[in-house]
């Protein structure tokens, strides 16, 4: 196993074909045990909040260790990719407070229009601040989408159902300006929904130019097929987010081909996707450790459609669902190959007294 190069800290160029994740990370299961025990009384938030404290530690330092280039929080604060945000939303009204299970959606309903919100109305820049206080490597921060959003809230505030997704885009926007005051230099927006519904890809690009708009961040959009407990939600081609994708004021395109091949690489060339590409190598619906060779082969298929300065390494979609042990050897592999290609990248050394 080859050691890990220093990755570039957050004030340092990035390397060719940095490395990243999508956003969550492995839940250890003494965690998943609290989570659920706030909702039965047997733990209480306070305590909570410090073991989701100890957890994201853990988990930025196996990214480093891993050799990730660019880390997250591991999205570990959160329960689901919803609730997190749903919840807080004035005018948000929850059911039933009381899960079974931590990973289970609340039943929440929106009783009014939202308002016009100042910079940061759910408080999600704490959680950047925390995270950028325990690394020195770019931070990504992601935002769960206006469209998968309003498809796991009940809808009694808005007649039109498009304008509820675009109000939520103008309560993320709202979010986004504080995540950038707070240091946010990459911020994703994920939109996990948005396949189950290709028919909506033009009103889902138009909510996300809602959020991104007049925040002067680096801004990706990741599109997968679901990752429900490592289960895909739906099946298919990602034909569906173009044209309309071009439209979108983001600067990266975060997808996944480990687990469906790269069937769909080159509708990036076809439709003249010209901005930096997430390209998902590392299947996270397995807990098979793909050797390293698969996923430099991978990666090298990528580089026929994408310029090597425009590829960004990383899985599929969130690690929630995997062991930490295979999460961690996931990385370490795609770091691996990555390193291998980036020495393929790069020109032979010139010896002493060549010209």
């Amino acid at each position: 196993m080859t050691a890990p190069a220093a990755p570039a800290s957050a004030t340092e160029p990035l390397p060719v074909l940095p490395t990243s994740v999508v956003g969550s990370y492995s839940v250890p299961e003494w965690l998943e045990r609290a989570k659920t025990g706030v909702y039965h009384g047997s733990v209480s938030r306070a305590h909570l909040a410090e073991m989701h404290d100890m957890a994201i530690k853990a988990a930025i330092k196996d990214q480093e260790l891993a050799g990730i280039d660019i880390v997250s929080d591991g999205e570990l604060r959160r329960d689901n990719d919803i609730d997190y945000v749903l919840e807080r939303l004035p005018g948000a009204h929850v059911h039933n407070p009381v899960k079974a299970f931590y990973f289970d959606y609340l039943d929440v309903a929106l009783t009014r229009p939202l308002p016009d919100f100042e910079p940061g109305p759910l408080g999600l820049a704490r959680d950047l601040r925390f995270t950028r206080a325990h690394t020195d490597r770019p931070v990504k921060f992601s935002l769960t989408g206006p469209f998968s959003l309003a498809r796991r809230v009940r809808n009694e505030a808005y007649d039109d159902p498009a304008e509820l997704v675009r109000a939520l885009a103008r309560a993320l926007n709202a979010e986004a300006r504080a995540l950038v005051a707070e240091g946010a230099q990459l911020i994703q927006i994920d939109e996990p929904f948005l396949a189950g519904y290709p028919e909506a890809a033009e009103l889902a690009i138009e909510a996300i130019n809602i959020v991104t708009k007049d925040v002067p961040a680096t801004w990706a959009l990741h599109v997968c097929y679901g990752n429900r407990y490592a289960r895909p939600l739906w099946e298919g081609h990602y034909d569906f987010l173009f044209p309309a994708v071009l439209d979108a004021s983001v600067d990266q395109l975060v997808l996944e081909f480990g687990r469906k091949g790269e069937a769909d690489l080159p509708l990036l060339r076809r439709y003249g996707w010209d901005r930096a590409v997430g390209v998902g190598v590392v299947d996270v619906k397995t807990e098979q450790v793909e050797p390293a060779e698969v996923i430099r082969t991978r990666i090298r298929r990528a580089l026929d459609v994408v310029p090597p300065d425009q590829m960004i390494v990383n899985p599929d979609c969130g690690l929630r669902h995997l062991p930490g042990d295979v999460a961690r050897g996931k990385l370490r592999a795609m770091v691996d190959a990555t390193m291998a290609v980036r020495s393929e990248l790069q020109p032979p050394a010139r010896r002493e007294g060549e010209q």
